[in-house]
C-alpha cells in the first residue's frame, strides 16, 4: 500500500480541510480507523501526511540513519533531535467526508492558505500551499502542472 496521486482540497469553513478520497482510504487502511498523521516536512515548506502504520518504518529509519553515522564517524548527528523531527507528527481524526481541522501550527510550519495540494509520494503524500509548491524549482514542475490545472478547475467550478 502507498500513496499517489494528486488532488487539492480548498479550505472550508472554522479552517478545515477534506482529505481527499484516494489518499482518505488509503490512510484509514493504514491507521486502522480514521486518523491521519500530519507533520512540518524537515526540508522544504510544506507538510507530509501518513497513516500510522507508517510508525515502524519510522523507526527503522531511525536505527539505520543511526547506524549510518556511527559508521561514517558522523559526530554531528543527534538521535534526539532526528527522532522528534520523525515523530513530532499529529495525529488528527476526520470525518467519514474526510474533514480535518488542522491545528494553527502546522498552517503556519506549512505556509498553509486557503487550500492544500496533496501529491502521493509513497510511503507519505506531501500536503502544499499551491503558492509554495509553485516557487520550488524545475524538478517539481509535474507535481506545479497538475497542482496548477486543479486549482484553476476548483477556482472554475466555484464560480459556476
Amino acid at each position: 500500500m502507498g500513496y499517489s496521486g494528486q488532488a487539492f482540497s480548498p479550505s472550508g469553513d472554522k479552517g478545515r480541510f477534506v482529505l481527499p478520497s484516494a489518499f482518505r482510504k488509503a490512510v484509514k487502511e493504514s491507521s486502522g480507523s480514521r486518523v491521519l498523521c500530519l507533520a512540518a516536512h524537515d526540508r522544504f515548506d510544506c507538510l507530509v501526511g501518513f497513516g500510522l502504520s507508517r510508525t515502524e518504518k519510522l523507526h527503522e529509519q531511525l536505527e539505520r540513519e543511526e547506524e549510518r553515522a556511527i559508521r561514517l564517524g558522523q559526530h554531528d548527528f543527534d538521535r534526539d533531535v532526528r527522532a522528534q523531527q520523525l515523530f513530532g507528527f499529529e495525529q488528527l481524526p476526520f470525518d467519514e467526508s474526510g474533514r480535518f481541522v488542522m491545528p494553527e501550527h502546522l498552517r503556519d510550519l506549512g505556509k498553509v492558505g486557503d487550500g492544500l495540494y496533496f501529491q502521493g509520494a509513497g510511503d507519505f503524500f506531501f500536503v502544499w500551499n499551491p503558492a509554495e509548491l509553485a516557487l520550488m524549482g524545475p524538478e517539481w514542475k509535474g507535481a506545479q502542472a497538475s497542482c496548477a490545472k486543479l486549482v484553476a478547475a476548483a477556482r472554475k467550478g466555484a464560480s459556476e
